[in-house]
């Protein structure tokens, strides 16, 4: 009998670890991967009850399982494989088991990569980006609208903060829309889950890293809208957040390890000064207050500095990237992220894209700033971020200020050259984006007092100026409206919904003057579609005199040259052009970009409130 018991026991032992396993794998992450990478290291997340208390085995030709990381929460395991550069794409089993029986098996699959040249282009000055609100700008499957399992499931777009109806076939139903007025890029807000309670349109708070939100379509709808948009000329980029995610966030719900996360002892929230980032002589707690302090109490800061959390964030990047075949980047936040992590990061995305284009947000107000964070260590940071670009917010508020400032010795126009004259700062400022608000900000039209000339100089300025211009959903067809609150400037686009009174993605839909304003930036944009010296050519400035400010650009080879003029001054000048020789030499006449006409070279006269653009021969 004593012999019975012991039997008992161990079988009551083994059926309670078996039933300790009783719930499915919840997942593993990237859930497939690429074989081809430069970097053959590959780190799986693994989660699911106790997977800690297994043991881990696979066999596959060129697949090496170097090392199972266990953490503080017994929900997860790391897995470290190496790939070695001989590996074939084909699938295989990840095996769990527990006292040699087997309790899971992941069915892992190594992939080709897709080697296709209209993918991964690259977003250069060459381009026009559009930004877009998915959420926002037109609703193309209803079917989606609510989807049950969500936290949030209200519908309503009499309120600025309930989801809309918007979605990604809704950008794929109006890219031609997008083709015709001359933009060659798409930009959304992020498309990717996020199942907040509310408020979870703008796509900022990420609850999970690897699947598009049900409310915007699929993972393999989002790759189709890539391709068509690729097969229509246009690029893509896609906006990625580094530094928060959402507090209802899968594993902020059972984190893997405490320093998954900033933490402090009570709520902290950044600074958001980012000088303290860059200031020899700024405090060490001020410092990490702005870095590691959360953006806003429903976004837990990630903790960049963990290398888990590192390889989380890049592998999952690189797997989009690859997945869908996307141009660039835009990096939120970027200010507030390690920049040691950063700086890694960008270099381990670079080798297996050369061709992708990056820039990050940092919406600062200097140029010393802005260029602190972007690449080659102009600034004497230290170490290069090679970070390709940034949002150039200080040349925004620069040329606000040259269209509606008063002129003076350093403001008014005079802001907007000595802005410019700043550029020694970059490495490369032609990779900057420039813009003139977004979906953070006052809309342009707005900000100009709803003024149209004022709106036709500064769409000039933008489309003419170096660096890659991007233009705010609706700006074509003078939507308005203020940051307070945020909401107003993330109105829907007329026409994107069935059952709007105006569709105004068609001209019968819109006014004469939002028809005046769409053909404006068309006109221009088609031009600079095909214009060497506004996509590429050099930039040259000269002095504001008599409230005139004069920039070229311009080419060799081929050769180009457009002439921009502004004059933000209530009254008329003229523009004598003999002190411009070094650019004009030779040149004989000169043609209106916008209306056509052919002008007296000599002495131009400039209309109040213009900004001319003359392409010169």
């Amino acid at each position: 009998m004593p012999g019975l018991k012991k039997i008992f026991i161990v079988l009551i032992v083994l059926f309670s670890s078996i039933n300790l396993f009783a719930q499915k794998l919840e997942r593993v992450e990237p859930m497939f991967w690429y074989v081809g990478m430069h970097n053959p290291k590959l780190q799986l997340l693994v989660h699911g009850d106790n997977i800690a208390h297994t043991t881990v085995a696979l066999t596959y030709p060129g697949v090496k399982l170097v090392k199972v990381n266990k953490v503080e929460n017994p929900n997860y395991l790391f897995l470290d494989l190496t790939l070695a550069p001989t590996v074939k794409s084909g699938s295989f089993p990840i095996n769990f088991s527990v006292k040699g029986k087997k309790i899971f098996s992941y069915t892992y699959e190594l992939k080709n990569r897709n080697k296709s040249a209209d993918r991964i282009q690259g977003v250069t000055n060459k381009d026009f980006i559009y930004l877009l609100m998915p959420d926002r700008f037109s609703n193309g499957d209803k079917s989606n609208d609510v989807v049950q399992g969500l936290t949030e499931t209200a519908l309503n777009r009499d309120s600025m903060y309930y989801r809309h109806g918007g979605d990604i076939q809704g950008v794929i139903n109006h890219l031609d829309y997008l083709k015709d007025l001359g933009v060659t890029t798409v930009w959304m807000t992020p498309e990717v889950e996020n199942d907040m309670p509310q408020a979870s349109y703008h796509g900022y708070a990420v609850t999970d890293h690897y699947k598009i939100d049900p409310r915007y379509g699929t993972n393999a709808l989002y790759k189709k809208y890539v391709e068509i948009a690729h097969a229509k000329g246009l690029k893509v980029i896609k906006d990625i957040v580094h530094n928060h995610i959402g507090t209802q966030h899968w594993f902020y719900k059972d984190l893997p390890m405490k320093s998954w996360l900033n933490q402090w002892p009570k709520y902290t929230q950044t600074s958001y000064r980012d000088q303290t980032v860059m200031d020899v002589h700024a405090s060490a707690a001020d410092r990490k207050q702005m870095l590691d302090g959360w953006f806003v109490p429903s976004m837990p800061d990630l903790n960049q500095t963990n290398p888990y959390v590192q390889n989380y964030l890049t592998q999952n990047h690189i797997w989009w990237i690859e997945y869908a075949g996307i141009d660039g980047l835009r990096l939120d936040t970027y200010g507030y992220n390690d920049p040691v992590y950063m700086a890694d990061w960008a270099l381990k995305v670079q080798a297996e894209f050369p061709h992708l284009s990056v820039f990050g947000e940092t919406l600062v107000t200097a140029v010393a700033n802005q260029a602190f964070f972007t690449g080659g260590n102009t600034v004497n940071r230290g170490f290069d971020t090679h970070l390709q670009g940034i949002t150039d917010a200080t040349l925004k508020d620069a040329i606000y200020e040259g269209i509606n400032g008063k002129n003076g010795w350093v403001d008014g126009i005079n802001r907007l050259y000595a802005t410019l004259a700043h550029d020694f700062l970059y490495k490369n400022p032609n990779t900057n984006c420039i813009f003139l608000d977004n979906h953070d900000m006052s809309r342009f039209y707005s900000m100009v007092g709803e003024d149209f000339d004022k709106y036709k100089m500064g769409m000039s300025i933008l489309l003419t100026m170096r660096g890659i211009p991007e233009m705010y959903y609706g700006t074509e067809i003078l939507m308005k409206n203020f940051s307070n609150p945020d909401g107003l400037i993330r109105s829907d686009f007329p026409g994107g919904w069935e059952g709007d009174k105006k569709d105004k993605f068609i001209a019968d839909g819109r006014t004469g003057k939002e028809n005046e304003a769409f053909n404006f930036v068309k006109t221009l944009a088609n031009f600079r579609k095909n214009s060497a010296a506004l996509q590429t050519g050099k930039l040259m400035q000269f002095v504001p005199q008599d409230d005139i400010y004069v920039y070229f650009r311009y080419n060799t080879e081929p050769k180009g040259t457009i002439m921009v003029i502004v004059n933000n001054t209530e009254k008329e000048k003229t523009l004598n052009t003999d002190r411009f020789a070094e650019r004009t030499a030779g040149i004989t006449s000169a043609k209106n970009v916008i209306t056509g006409e052919n002008i007296e070279f000599k002495n131009i006269k400039v209309p109040a409130k213009t900004t001319l653009l003359l392409e010169l021969n």
